[in-house]
């Protein structure tokens, strides 16, 4: 069967390979399940999306029965590209820009940075590639090609007539009208990061006016809380990029793009780009609540009629939700490969080396803060096992189980000494006793505030407060009270690992207060719910079962033949073990550059 058959057999996403768009979404000719035609300005009046509920069926059904289908030029061009490069024995490489963690053997796995060399890319969905020595199956929506697919040639030396080396020439090889190779090379790093922050304001722009606008007209569908979800806080991100973008504007040299200092603006808008944290953490939550509205037909048809009357091209909400997730993992590539082209005599060389750093440290954070939200879960069904709870839930005020084990509580005023096993929360440090027949059961007995509390090393021997021997013990003696908490550990390891935990409460509540890092209380009581469901029906639960369905109903090739497990959400660092949600739920996630 030729390959131009296969294509229109397999339900395939066509994805973008232009290296000139953030998120792809220029060149993509995504097959839906309805069509889009053309909307010419002025042929509708906006103002029809606020009529009545069947309106957008109405509305949908006479944009259908045009015979113009409104997307945008390209699409398979830059496809045909790629493989007619290949096929001329040129060598194209591509650039991941997240993990790809697969236990088939098909497959390639690779980590975020990794770089790819392009071996086929027929299939739309699924390319083949090389890593040294291993070939097999990668997503191709999980790279970014190279913006210079060839290295420059002062990287190595030319040869002369007799075979010899001449290095003088090396770093002269000139390129067009004066410019070596090297700066050539800058330049093209530097379009594509201009012209990628215009595309990607676009994209936000539209999502802003063409589909938040026209939501909040709609109050007989949309509550505000439901906007919150869908939307995250994408509209403070489109008012921070559209800062970046004129400072980046003011830094381009359009004679001499080479000559451009941009590595200022990413350093100095670093601490802006952690406002990604918040809407990264709440994408699954998007997706599940647009998985639930999409059930519905007039949300199918209204979401619809937004794109055409935006005249914006044909991907669904959910795609384009996406796009600030994908551009944060952009930026320490972007910013790797122009600090590559970019010689340490350069003007921008250290602001662009420092950009770098910080862009990672960005990408950090929000892993970090990735992960701390997926904990919560874990805290609440923790929380939900313990018996006789007693106060506050735990996360009412903690986010992160720092340190657990078994201690020996001394308490006045007999010293009498309790063996209870301790979880050492920011904030909070809560003590549980164990079931006398059952081990596995817990009772909850108290907690200390730990905001109160300054932590002291005991010397083994006796103790004035207590008048008792101790081994192996410290004290929390709380500052506003005569409050004194004395504990044992079995061995003097136990104490240091213990002193050392203490330590790691106070900077973690340091740094949530340094990143303003906090758990919305929508987050919190929809961790409680579900670990509470769980309980009761004493069988696991799949949390982000809906997110989970909804990436089930993305289509996808036949090929490979057996489905990926990739950890796709990863930011370049820090390299962890995937949790399994991750790797679950990756497996078909539509994830685009």
């Amino acid at each position: 069967i030729s390959s131009a058959v296969a294509f229109d057999i397999l339900p395939l996403k066509l994805h973008p390979f232009s290296q000139s768009t953030p998120t792809g979404l220029d060149c993509v000719g995504w097959k839906r399940r309805i069509s889009s035609p053309v909307i010419t300005d002025g042929a509708l009046d906006k103002t029809a999306l606020t009529d009545d509920v069947g309106s957008e069926e109405d509305l949908y059904e006479d944009f259908r029965s045009s015979n113009h289908r409104y997307g945008h030029p390209g699409g398979g061009g830059e496809q045909l590209a790629i493989n007619e490069l290949i096929s001329d024995g040129s060598v194209v490489y591509a650039e991941a820009l997240w993990d790809h963690v697969t236990m088939d053997d098909q497959e390639l796995g690779f980590k975020a940075g990794d770089v790819i060399e392009v071996m086929d890319a027929t299939n739309k969905e699924w390319w083949w590639g090389r890593i040294l020595d291993s070939e097999g199956w990668f997503p191709a929506s999980f790279v970014r090609l190279r913006v210079n697919q060839d290295e420059p040639m002062e990287d190595y030396p030319l040869k002369v007539e007799g075979g010899k080396e001449d290095d003088s020439s090396s770093g002269t090889r000139r390129f067009g009208m004066g410019q070596t190779t090297k700066d050539q090379m800058r330049t093209n790093v530097i379009n594509e990061i201009i012209s990628t922050e215009r595309d990607y304001i676009k994209h936000l722009k539209d999502i802003c006016e063409g589909y938040i606008k026209q939501c909040r007209k709609r109050a007989d569908m949309f509550t505000e809380e439901q906007l919150k979800t869908i939307f995250g806080n994408i509209e403070d991100i489109y008012r921070c990029q559209k800062k970046f973008v004129k400072a980046l504007e003011k830094k381009f040299n359009k004679d001499h793009p080479h000559l451009s200092e941009v590595g200022s603006c990413f350093l100095e808008y670093q601490t802006e780009f952690q406002i990604y944290s918040e809407y990264c953490n709440n994408h699954p939550n998007a997706c599940m609540e647009l998985s639930r509205l999409t059930k519905v037909n007039k949300y199918v048809y209204f979401f619809e009629a937004c794109r055409l009357l935006q005249k914006m091209i044909d991907i669904s909400l959910d795609g384009f939700l996406l796009t600030p997730v994908q551009k944060i993992c952009k930026y320490p590539l972007q910013l790797a490969e122009l600090l590559k082209y970019t010689n340490p005599q350069h003007r921008d060389f250290k602001d662009v080396e420092a950009a770098l750093n910080a862009m990672k440290n960005v990408a950090r954070l929000i892993n970090e803060r990735k992960r701390r939200l997926e904990n919560i879960d874990k805290i609440a069904q923790w929380q939900s096992s313990i018996e006789d709870w007693e106060g506050e839930d735990v996360l009412v005020r903690s986010s992160e189980l720092i340190y657990s084990g078994e201690l020996t509580k001394i308490s006045h005023p007999q010293a009498k000494s309790q063996q209870r096993m301790f979880f050492l929360f920011d904030h909070q440090l809560v003590c549980c006793k164990k079931d006398l027949l059952r081990r596995d059961i817990l009772y909850y007995k108290s907690r200390i505030n730990m905001d109160d509390m300054e932590i002291l090393d005991v010397e083994d021997g006796k103790d004035k407060d207590f008048n008792i021997s101790v081994k192996n013990a410290f004290k929390l003696h709380c500052r506003d009270s005569e409050e004194v908490h004395l504990f044992c550990t079995k061995k003097p390891e136990q104490k240091q690992r213990w002193l050392k935990a203490f330590e790691n409460e106070r900077r973690q509540v340091q740094l949530d207060q340094e990143t303003g890092f906090s758990i919305t209380e929508v987050q919190k009581k929809q961790a409680m719910l579900n670990a509470s469901k769980q309980h009761h029906s004493g069988k696991p639960k799949a949390v982000t079962r809906p997110y989970y369905d909804f990436l089930m109903r993305q289509k996808h090739p036949t090929l490979p033949t057996t489905l990926p497990q990739q950890q796709v959400f990863m930011l370049a660092e820090p390299k962890r073990k995937p949790s399994n949600f991750w790797q679950n739920i990756s497996r078909l996630t539509p994830f685009r550059k």
